[in-house]
């Protein structure tokens, strides 16, 4: 079956569309890459996603439009990932879709309940593309007392599990993720967890100083020294001691966090330091999250790394300093692609919500129970009539 899987992430940089030939069952599902691509964020509507998760600046109303305007964003990621790779977008059998996270609350107050809210309107992708779409994979994990978070452990149970070796799956994007699959390991045996800020701070901080999106290649933080003092109080971030399984987002590493944090050292110290600093602050929650919550417990081989911070030379560098005894691949070391990690990810959730099959990992998401994920939109004509 052809399928697309769509993943539109924390750190806003665009849309990723990964177009797979999926087969097989639960325990043999095969999934082959056909095409990638990222379609890039529109500036006004990235401008727009920021303004909402900015309590002082969002509304109802920016949400109810951005929801529509996101739908018409990921419906024509689906369709061009189709046509560049000469694949008829009414062969596909299903189009899964994460949606954009405009909130997440995993640990509820007094006042709230433990919530989620991602957007991108899937009547607008079936409307578009006349395809079945599968979204809203986080709730059913939610309303099952989970953190909605991290997801993607499924997918890395059929793709990655080995019968003789432990191996540990990160994915740097925005926010950082980390997935145990202990050696010839059932899915009871899986455990993940948000590390931390991934790229989220470094980008906020290159915005902020140098008017640009991101540390291309790391290259400004190189030429920067590591502030002893900044980064210890970086490290007393109370997520770092929090146990496990957890989960985070904007609501701890974003534009709040990285303003306050410049207010207060904007000057104090060189730029390029700031950006060394928040750099190895990236590295050192992943590095402390190997002590505290992995290497207590299972003797990992093998440290995969996929997304964005794969590609800031810089940060791996500082990943391979906090974890000297560990062997570091890249996701193109082992012969997939690490931008399209994620997307794919999706697409085999996608194929076991078709099948009625539960996909979320209890020992991940802190679930009472494996559950089945997402909704199904059908579309709402036949696809001659697009």
């Amino acid at each position: 079956m052809l399928a697309v899987g769509l993943m539109s992430g924390t750190s806003l940089d665009g849309v990723d569309a990964a177009l797979v030939d999926i087969s097989g069952s639960e325990k043999s599902t095969k999934v082959k890459l056909l095409g990638f691509q990222t379609t890039t964020m529109p500036e006004e509507i990235k401008d727009e996603i920021i303004r909402v998760l900015d309590s002082t600046q969002g509304s109802v109303d920016l949400i109810c439009s951005l929801n529509f305007k996101l739908g018409e964003l990921f419906a024509q990621a689906a369709r061009q990932v189709c046509q560049d790779n000469g694949v008829p977008i009414e062969s596909l059998g299903y189009i899964a879709s994460h949606g954009q996270t405009i909130w997440h609350i995993p640990r509820p107050s007094q006042t709230e309940r433990r919530s989620t809210l991602q957007i991108g309107e899937p009547a607008v992708i079936a409307y578009n593309t006349g395809v079945t779409v599968i979204s809203g994979f986080r709730t059913m994990d939610m309303a099952a007392g989970g953190n909605g978070a991290p997801l993607v452990p499924y997918s890395e149970y059929i793709l990655y599990g080995s019968k003789t070796e432990s191996i540990a799956l990160l994915n740097i994007g925005g926010i950082a993720n980390i997935t145990i699959l202990p050696a010839d390991c059932g899915l009871e045996d899986i455990y993940a967890f948000d590390t931390g800020p991934g790229n989220m701070v470094i980008d906020e901080v290159m915005k902020a100083l140098y008017g640009q999106k991101y540390d291309n290649n790391g290259r400004t933080a190189a030429s920067g020294k590591i502030s002893a003092e900044l980064l210890s109080e970086l490290s007393q971030h109370g997520y770092i001691s929090l146990g496990i399984p957890k989960t985070t987002g904007r609501e701890a590493f974003g534009a709040a966090f990285t303003s306050s944090l410049l207010e207060k050292w904007k000057g104090r110290i060189p730029s390029e330091d700031i950006v060394a600093t928040v750099t190895r602050f990236t590295a050192l929650c992943i590095g402390e999250a190997f002590r505290r919550h992995i290497l207590t417990r299972t003797c990992i081989q093998s440290l995969i790394v996929s997304g964005g911070g794969v590609h800031n030379s810089t940060l791996m560098s500082y990943l391979i300093e906090e974890l000297p005894e560990i062997q570091i691949r890249s996701q193109e070391d082992i012969g997939y692609s690490s931008d399209a990690k994620e997307a794919v990810a999706f697409a085999v959730l996608g194929y076991e919500t078709l099948n009625r099959r539960p996909s979320n990992v209890p020992g991940a998401t802190g679930a009472s129970r494996p559950v089945i994920l997402g909704n199904i939109t059908y579309p709402p004509f036949k696809t001659e009539n697009i």
